[in-house]
């Protein structure tokens, strides 16, 4: 719907005062314009309550956000540090050979004792 013309608001006001009478018409008036501002503080206040709990929730994403990244930069650094406690020392004793390392020994011939064979080193 567009705005009010001129003839379209002389037509309401012309309407208004046969139903109304010229006695009436102040009083209608002065009512109209009380509501409308009754209206315009509601809205108001319910736009003004309604941008408070969107702060409010901003602030608590905001947090939760900075609580996620902080929990994944602790995780990220307990992984880096208990990879370097599992990390082998560069001086590896003879016979303490890290785990996962490659076995030194020969393999054995298993026929011997009956037990199936060890797959071949790669």
């Amino acid at each position: 719907m567009g705005q009010l013309g001129m003839m379209e608001l002389m037509a309401i006001f012309v309407v208004a005062l046969l139903v109304f009478g010229p006695r009436k018409l102040p009083e209608l008036g002065r009512s109209l314009g009380k509501g409308m501002r009754e209206f315009r503080r509601a809205t108001n206040d319910l736009k003004a309550s309604w941008e408070d709990q969107v702060r409010d929730i901003d602030r608590e994403v905001s947090q939760a956000a900075r609580d996620v990244r902080n929990a994944g930069r602790d995780i990220e650094k307990d992984l880096q540090n208990s990879i370097k406690d599992d990390r082998p020392s560069s001086k590896v004793d003879s016979g303490n050979a890290p785990a996962g390392a490659p076995s030194t020994t020969p393999p054995t011939d298993d026929s011997k004792t009956g037990s199936a064979p060890a797959d071949p080193p790669k």
